[in-house]
């Protein structure tokens, strides 16, 4: 257990020998736990690190492991703030791939740029699309932050998915939380599942998205509006960016279908997405579109959160959030 909390081989091994014989020597836990005397050091460099052993009271130049309970909670409490800190680098992921697609597509129609080429108008945007469908071959991965699509749309996107599925293209789509409250698309993902295709959901999502074996992007020029003008990027520095953006969305992601986590606050994702967004300066109409739901669904998520915060308003709530450690204050 306490090496499935984030010790090495080492080190677990030696606090256990220690557990085992209180004061013991290195020579003596080299002996009993099968390690070199080299291996002990390091582990006992680690345990040191964490503050798992300390000098023996009656004997300084001894050491003591301390007790499990104890040493469970700074492990749990070490596992957690690393947590923190990859949710923190994902934000800041986040955020500079929003920045680079607002670079792009800042472009205007007329601007000659390498690796950009400009979409006006939804029937280009779809033959464009259609034509990159096409020529795949082997994985598209999407960004679709649009909510709960129509039952003809979703009919309307069976055959172009199945032709692909069929040539052995791996489709992976990440949707929003609020598509698991709606039953045609709960039934169109487990269509997909069994064709091979791939769902996941998210809080949010920072654009709709279509990657195409990593070396085609397609992205709107505006998220109020992505049937008015599109981008096409092909550049390898963007794309880059953009598929590690969609990578480390997926891995933090779920399988539609299963239950929202909490984390150590007792938040959803949804309930920490909508904190930070009202956090940001966003209204709950706006709040709402992020998240593809009701502004009424977010207002009712937004007064839950002020009543557990003791809040008056969304700026105190922010200011508490942020004191206590439920959002990041820097997060865009």
């Amino acid at each position: 257990m306490i090496g499935a909390l984030g010790l090495d081989v080492f080190a677990d091994a030696v606090y256990r020998a220690l557990l085992a014989q209180p004061g013991a020597g290195i020579q003596a836990v080299a002996a009993s736990s099968g390690l070199s005397v080299e291996q002990v050091r390091a582990g006992l460099d680690s345990l040191s690190e964490l503050a798992l052993v300390h000098p023996d009271p009656e004997d300084a130049s001894t050491l003591r492991a301390m007790p499990p309970d104890l040493a469970m909670d700074v492990l749990f409490a070490h596992q957690q703030a690393q947590l923190a800190a990859q949710q923190e680098k994902l934000t800041r992921a986040r955020a500079q791939a929003a920045q680079l697609v607002s670079q792009y597509t800042a472009l205007s129609p007329t601007t000659a740029t390498a690796g950009v080429e400009h979409l006006q108008g939804l029937d280009r945007i779809r033959v464009r699309l259609a034509g990159l469908s096409a020529e795949a071959r082997r994985e598209v991965m999407i960004f679709a932050p649009d909510g709960p699509q129509t039952e003809e749309n979703l009919r309307a996107s069976q055959p172009l998915d199945q032709e692909m599925l069929d040539r052995g293209i791996r489709l992976r789509s990440i949707c929003l939380d609020s598509v698991a409250n709606h039953q045609p698309t709960i039934e169109h993902a487990d269509w997909l599942a069994s064709q091979g295709g791939e769902i996941r959901v998210v809080a949010t999502l920072p654009t709709r998205m279509v990657i195409f074996d990593r070396a085609t992007a397609v992205i709107p020029v505006t998220s109020d509006d992505t049937a008015a003008a599109a981008v096409v990027l092909t550049s390898q520095g963007p794309l880059t960016m953009l598929v590690a953006l969609f990578e480390s969305t997926w891995a933090a992601a779920r399988p539609l279908g299963t239950p929202a986590p909490q984390n150590e606050h007792g938040l959803t994702p949804q309930e920490h997405a909508v904190l930070t967004l009202l956090a940001q300066g966003h209204t709950y109409e706006s709040s709402a579109r992020r998240l593809g739901v009701s502004t009424r669904t977010a207002r009712r998520i937004a007064t839950d959160l002020l009543e557990r915060l003791g809040a008056r308003s969304l700026f105190e709530a922010g200011a508490k959030a942020a004191w206590r450690g439920w959002i990041v204050p820097d997060a865009s």
